[in-house]
């Protein structure tokens, strides 16, 4: 790898910073806000749930699928390259979904979109971990993880102001001078750098594999309600997922040291008990909310500010406990906050899943935002050092890959799978009275997953310990989901 040495005082130094924080926040600005964007698209485009459950999914998918390959990429064919290319890719297909006449197009356009942010989204930690000196770099990724989430906390702003005041266009185009000025500062200030060392061959096979799995289940179990169980294009799906999952452990298992995805990982039973933990908590999170942002705008009747904003304090919870979160779990071992985390969530989810028309933001809402945001914040803080204290210190980079990985999987499943199992289908999301019962029942089923978290969680990690001394990691594997201040440890 070549030697990093950028200062944060020099102006390269800011520029990069400055490359990486807008990537990552023009990133996340579309996580947060296509949500809130849903019920106005369905109404515009005439989309149905189906639809709607692809909007968010076909970015979803390829983004799991191909993340760990966007990163190994980088890692041999140059990290600003891979960067720089991610950042294009992703304001093209950003450009497409912003024109699009249908909602196919849409839909086909966040899938391109999806690649494209695995290309960036590995680039822009990786950057800062390999361009600046060892002194400054905790500095670094510690500004950006705090600008970045500042960006994540204005996302459901910006994106209400623009979908009420403008068009849900722009929350797509507004992409477009963003990367630009990320391009220019990526070509005029980011170094270059590479790992020498790394496999010349890349997983393409297990990537493709991966994603013909996840693609065919969730495509399954979206196409159900319309065409049953027993259709040919339900079935073929489902074979299709089983296929590709099945292909996809085979190529996995002969690639051994060269995998995506290194099966030995799995020999530990925390690593493998935590991943499926990851799967439960950040799938009944997606799901739940993928149905919460459009029953408050089609069941309460607030507009697309208003719901971005209802949820806010949740993650300004995040951010701002988060790193006492860290330290408690240092202090304490993480078990008592990978117990106690589902459970606030249930009981907020249980909570919020009773409001109904005219009900008071500020008392039938907002307690139970601050008891599930309570939660996300006991449990997102420990989970990726306790996975990355599982396996050895050489595998802590592609295992906190494969547990990324595993909470867009879990939320792609879940934002595909709730609306069937609570019976809702069609354009029904658009009657108040249907998708106000099944939100109901929705509350039921998220919340039952996160007590089967929590029971996980209760027993597979008793003795683990995350303050043991030579076990430190870096910031770059620390941040497996949200920026976190925690130590390495193992689990016994």
């Amino acid at each position: 790898m070549e030697a990093a040495g950028l200062r944060m005082s020099s102006a390269a130094g800011r520029g990069t910073l400055a490359a990486a924080v807008l990537a990552s926040g023009m990133a996340f600005l579309d996580s947060t806000v296509v949500n809130v964007a849903l019920p106005t698209l369905g109404r515009e485009l005439g989309a149905s749930l189906a639809q709607l459950q692809w909007v968010i999914n076909g970015y979803t998918l390829t983004l799991a699928a191909f993340v760990l390959l966007g990163g190994a990429l980088g890692d041999r064919l140059g990290r600003r390259r891979i960067f720089v290319t991610g950042v294009v890719w992703f304001t093209l297909a950003s450009l497409v979904c912003g024109i699009a006449p249908n909602v196919e197009t849409l839909i086909a356009a966040r899938v391109l979109q999806g690649v494209g942010g695995a290309l960036l989204a590995p680039g822009s930690l990786a950057l800062l971990q390999s361009s600046f000196q060892e002194q400054d770099r905790a500095r670094a990724i510690g500004a950006w993880s705090g600008l970045a989430g500042a960006t994540m906390a204005l996302g459901p702003f910006i994106g209400g102001v623009l979908i009420d005041q403008v068009s849900w266009r722009w929350i797509f185009l507004i992409n477009v001078p963003l990367a630009a000025v990320i391009v220019w500062l990526s070509r005029r200030y980011v170094p270059e750098s590479r790992d020498s060392a790394v496999a010349h061959h890349f997983d393409v096979a297990g990537a493709a594999l991966g994603a013909a799995a996840l693609g065919g289940v969730t495509y399954g179990l979206i196409a159900w309600p319309e065409h049953g169980f027993v259709s040919l294009p339900v079935l073929g799906a489902f074979v299709v997922g089983l296929a590709g999952a099945i292909g996809f452990l085979l190529v996995e298992r002969a690639r051994a040291a060269a995998a995506m995805m290194p099966l030995r990982l799995f020999s530990s039973r925390v690593f493998s008990v935590l991943n499926l933990y990851t799967v439960l908590t950040y799938g009944a999170f997606g799901g739940f909310f993928f149905l919460l942002v459009i029953y408050l705008q089609t069941g309460l009747g607030y507009d697309a500010l208003e719901a971005g904003l209802a949820t806010l304090p949740m993650t300004l919870l995040m951010l701002v406990g988060s790193e006492l979160s860290g330290a408690m779990a240092t202090k304490f071992g993480p078990r008592l906050q990978l117990t106690l985390g589902p459970l606030f969530c249930a009981a907020g989810v249980l909570m919020i899943r009773t409001m109904t028309p005219g009900v008071s933001y500020w008392t039938g809402i907002l307690p139970g935002v601050l008891v599930f945001g309570l939660g996300l914040t006991l449990l997102v803080a420990p989970l990726t050092a306790t996975v990355l204290s599982a396996v050895d210190v050489r595998f802590a980079g592609v295992a906190s890959g494969v547990n990324n990985t595993a909470a867009r999987a879990g939320s792609l499943l879940a934002v595909a799978a709730l609306p069937l199992v609570v019976g809702l289908s069609g354009e029904d999301y658009e009657n108040a009275a249907a998708l106000g019962a099944a939100f109901y029942q929705s509350g039921m089923w998220c919340a039952a997953v996160f007590v089967l978290a929590s029971v996980l969680a209760l027993f597979v990690c008793g003795g683990v310990r995350l303050d043991r001394p030579g076990r430190a990691p870096t910031p770059a594997q620390r941040t497996g989901h949200l920026p976190q201040v925690l130590q390495r440890g193992r689990c016994p």
